[in-house]
């Protein structure tokens, strides 16, 4: 025993004495970099919020203030109870009214007694009990837009509430947070944009000070759509948080009027948000609001729809409705799981809007593992027969080229298909899960070019003008003529040839690959000819009938701005 100790604390020897130097510098050294490796850690976590589309639940479309916490906990016990949270449908957010409208002495948010009567904390760690997720509403400006507390500067000025209110919320156990963007203030109407820019900035770095991981949902874009404005927030959004609203409500349910049609707000709502791929990836999500598939003014056919064409976007899939009055035809829509599995998958593309018609969208989707989703939204009044060969997926290999599918409503497989077929019923939509044979290839980036052309609740069709070959823009038919291929070099080829600016105009050429041929896509949504550096120009409005031609690209003019195939 006594060897044992005299031999342990003899004295070292010179390589010995190195070692131990050497061990002190690395730890010295490790000691100076803790905060970098404890900050890039942190910036990890960041990073990998959200790397799926978000799901949950939330009051709003439903209940609107018309809520207390036993609404919310009900809710939450119903998606444990209905299955849907074993699904994917985790996080349980409490939406606008949950406050006062004055803080407390310290300056604190106040939950609504009447409504609240034990305070948030305990609601939270009840929820978190079911093994769900917390989320929570405040807004960027001075007043929430039900005029309770909100956490931006007052009108006029002063403090913010961003870091106080961030810390507070992470005390409660909050996991998400929806941040609106009423009444925010801004000195002069020109400096509107940035004064929401520096506000969503704040409560970025405010929820990353606060202690613990917090998803950020903003809804900045929203407030400029419809303006120039609304690409430039786009772009600066996905730096602060994980997914945004970029535009109109989804229709509420309001019980003196139950029964009131809710579906051109869903096809509104996925109109505006289908062009917008260029702006996601995962862990940055475009938003087009509520899941209200199940809910009063929505049909089984409808609910499918809404179901199939969220996950087609790669959309967070959040409930808004009373769970416990779902039917069961309607929490086997919202729980399938194939269908769930394409909105989750974890290449995050957004689907491309292969061919639309007046009555008939074709969408296309990538997945991981060389597999494809398809989908067919008939948002006509009659019924419509589908058959789509790989061809016009983009596919090569000819009548080689076949498909293995899962219709993932009924769930039924077919294997070496040359066609997919379907009979879709009005305002329903087909979707598909297909593995193409090696003889296909991987698809061409093709699809429709469309421009956005202004808001209209009436129609779908409305929403978007189709870029053909003949280089002009048109009311979308789906004729071969509104079908393009972006090429690798840039191009964009139809069957007629490639489009190419010559002498100010667009015109259609045989595809030789020269500058004048090529576009650059911006993410303003400009296409920008790398021969003449001017943009591909409808007009002076968005409208059809008018010439296209090549002129010097504008901040964000309507008729300068283009969705293209993914």
């Amino acid at each position: 025993m006594h060897r044992g100790i005299s031999t342990l604390v003899r004295r070292p020897s010179l390589a010995g004495f190195r070692s131990l130097r050497l061990a002190a510098l690395l730890a010295a050294l490790a000691a100076l970099m803790a905060p970098y490796a404890r900050a890039a850690t942190a910036a990890s976590k960041t990073q990998r919020l959200a790397a799926v589309p978000p799901m949950g639940w939330n009051d709003w479309a439903h209940y609107q203030c018309g809520f207390t916490g036993e609404t919310i906990l009900n809710n939450a016990r119903m998606l444990v109870k209905t299955g849907l949270a074993a699904r994917g449908y985790n996080t349980v957010t409490i939406d606008d009214c949950w406050m006062l409208k004055t803080r407390d002495a310290q300056g604190n948010l106040q939950a609504d007694p009447g409504r609240f009567p034990q305070g948030m904390k305990p609601l939270a760690d009840a929820i978190h009990r079911l093994g769900l997720k917390f989320g929570i509403y405040e807004d960027a400006g001075s007043e929430t837009c039900g005029e309770f507390a909100g956490s931006g500067q007052p009108q006029g000025g002063g403090k913010d509430h961003f870091l106080q209110d961030a810390r507070l919320f992470a005390s409660w156990g909050v996991d998400y947070l929806k941040l609106d963007g009423c009444n925010v203030y801004a000195r002069t109407p020109e400096g509107k944009v940035e004064a929401y820019r520096k506000a969503y900035a704040a409560q970025s770095e405010a929820l990353k000070s606060a202690g613990k991981p917090i998803v950020f949902s903003e809804s900045a874009p929203a407030y400029f759509q419809d303006t120039p404005a609304w690409y430039d927030v786009l772009a600066w959004v996905r730096q602060y948080g994980q997914l945004w609203r970029e535009g109109t409500d989804m229709a509420n349910y309001h019980a003196k009027s139950a029964g009131k049609p809710r579906f051109k707000s869903v096809l509104w709502n996925y109109a505006y948000n289908l062009p917008l791929g260029r702006f996601q990836s995962p862990g940055n999500w475009n938003d087009p609001d509520f899941i209200i598939g199940g809910d009063s003014g929505l049909s089984l056919a409808e609910s499918r729809s809404q179901m199939a064409l969220w996950s087609m976007m790669s959309a967070p899939l959040i409930l808004s409705s009373d769970i416990e009055r779902l039917n069961p035809e309607a929490i086997e829509i919202l729980g399938n799981r194939a269908v769930i599995a394409v909105d989750q998958d974890p290449l995050g593309r957004m689907a491309t809007l292969v061919r639309r018609t007046a009555t008939v969208d074709l969408l296309l989707k990538p997945l991981k593992g060389a597999e494809y989703a398809v989908a067919v939204l008939n948002h006509g009044e009659s019924p419509a027969h589908v058959r789509l060969e790989p061809a016009e997926l983009g596919f090569a290999g000819g009548a080689r080229c076949t498909v293995d599918a899962q219709d993932l409503w009924s769930g039924a497989h077919a294997t070496s298909l040359a066609a997919l077929q379907a009979d879709v019923a009005s305002h329903d939509t087909a979707i598909w899960r297909i593995r193409p044979s090696a003889a296909c290839g991987k698809p061409a980036r093709t699809g429709t070019i469309v421009m956005t052309a202004g808001r209209s609740l009436e129609s779908l069709p409305g929403y978007t003008r189709c870029l053909a070959s003949s280089a002009e823009l048109e009311e979308c038919a789906g004729g071969p003529q509104e079908r393009w291929t972006v090429t690798a070099g840039g191009g964009l080829r139809s069957a007629a040839g490639c489009l190419a600016a010559v002498g100010g105009k667009p015109v259609l050429q045989k595809c030789n690959g020269g500058a004048a041929q090529k576009w650059c896509y911006t993410l303003s949504g400009n296409l920008v000819n790398a021969g003449d550096k001017e943009c591909l120009t409808n007009g002076t409005a968005v409208e059809t009938g008018q010439p296209l031609s090549m002129q010097s690209c504008g901040h964000n003019q309507a008729n300068q701005i283009w969705s293209l195939p993914n």
